[in-house]
């Protein structure tokens, strides 16, 4: 089974009734993953931000 995080609800979604697409961040392989995505997201967004390969 595949998990969702809907970024509109703030919720782990998974089966038929999920948000659409542009809603959700995932799929993911186990509900806490999935509840955990916001704290994911900003920490590749960190690590992007401070990556010495990029020089913006």
């Amino acid at each position: 089974m595949a998990y969702w995080f809907c970024v509109k609800h703030h919720a782990v979604e998974s089966g038929p009734d999920v948000c659409p697409p542009i809603d959700r961040l995932g799929p993911y392989d186990t509900e806490a993953d999935a509840a955990h995505a916001l704290e994911k997201a900003e920490q590749r967004n960190e690590d992007w931000d401070n990556d010495p390969s990029w020089n913006d």
